[in-house]
């Protein structure tokens, strides 16, 4: 990936055995087709899939105990 010193318009962070961290505008679009306008402050998405606010997450992770793969 190119640095040409400009911050990205939008960074997304994997949270370890957590949600995705995303920080800045974009539009979610869910399996329903529900469309989500995210603003620029930080959100949480559900990793782990048993958020009862799909797409967002709610902590379920901490209560199922989820833990992620790691990559290889």
């Amino acid at each position: 990936m190119a640095d040409n010193g400009a911050e990205p318009a939008v960074v997304v962070k994997v949270v370890d055995n957590g949600p995705y961290q995303v920080k800045g505008s974009i539009r979610l679009v869910d399996h329903d087709g529900n469309e989500y306008e995210i603003s620029g402050r930080t959100h949480l998405l559900c990793r782990c899939g048993n958020s009862a606010k799909k797409p967002f997450c709610d902590g379920a992770h901490v209560r199922t105990g989820f833990t992620a793969a790691r990559a290889e």
